[in-house]
């Protein structure tokens, strides 16, 4: 189905990259979900930049079950359409600073467990919610965000990489279980990206270091990790499914 007939959930696009996914499927004619969680005035003034006839807005916190299934029925009657295409983008609270971030020596299990419920929990909640909407126009696309530290573990956010190395099994156990349904499941992975909220308290010399270790030399931004997504969503990857796509400016290459 070409981008401009689906109902798009993008969750976590209040700000940050999420807002950036959001603004490239809108720009490409999709209706769009913008799910928030405490962004309510950005997550908003984005819907509105696309008019109510293409956008909405809707809080979920995504760890929490029964607001995912509430904001997904929500869409759906809005739109008068089931959600065909979901991107899990929401992320708990974290900051991209390798120096405050805790050791192998002192981080707690419970650092583990926050990443793990928002990062695996929240995505399973929000595909299992579109599920059936996706059973009823025969067919989906999921698409998970994840990270290239799973290949250059560089800094040492032990827990938000396991976590997302956890999306990425996920991703792909999902994608065998759900093909015989027309459902697709992939990943788009990226670097530090120049710059979101969470990367915001990065020092510069990081951004430097990166951006001179890639064959394109520099840091790839938000938008233009978020245009990668759009190829999954699209008809060019019918027949691709359980992969996952680096998105870094080729500092990672597989």
């Amino acid at each position: 189905m070409q981008i401009k007939d689906q109902i798009v959930l993008i969750t976590g696009a209040g700000r940050g990259l999420g807002a950036d996914v959001a603004r490239s499927f809108a720009r490409e004619g999709a209706k769009v979900v913008l799910n928030y969680r405490n962004s309510e005035e950005s997550a908003q003034r984005l819907a509105a930049e696309s008019g109510p006839e293409q956008a909405i807005a809707l809080r979920a916190d995504v760890t929490n079950t029964q607001e995912v299934q509430d904001m997904v029925a929500a869409a759906a009657e809005y739109f008068s359409a089931p959600i065909t295409t979901v991107i899990n983008n929401a992320l708990p609270d974290f900051s991209f600073n390798g120096d405050g971030r805790s050791k192998a020596h002192a981080i707690e299990y419970g650092e583990f467990t926050a990443q793990f419920s928002g990062v695996v929990g929240g995505a399973l909640n929000t595909i299992q919610a579109a599920l059936p909407g996706m059973a009823l126009a025969g067919w989906g696309s999921i698409i998970n965000i994840g990270t290239n530290l799973f290949q250059n573990p560089v800094v040492p956010y032990h827990d938000y990489t396991a976590a997302k190395a956890a999306l990425l099994a996920l991703t792909r156990t999902f994608a065998a279980d759900l093909g015989p349904s027309n459902i697709r499941v992939n990943m788009v992975s990226g670097g530090l990206l120049r710059t979101t909220d969470a990367s915001a308290a990065t020092p510069e010399e990081v951004f430097e270091l990166i951006a001179g270790g890639t064959p394109l030399r520099k840091v790839t931004t938000p938008a233009e990790f978020a245009d990668a997504a759009l190829f999954f969503a699209s008809p060019w990857s019918r027949a691709v499914t359980g992969q996952n796509l680096v998105v870094d400016g080729g500092l990672v290459m597989n």
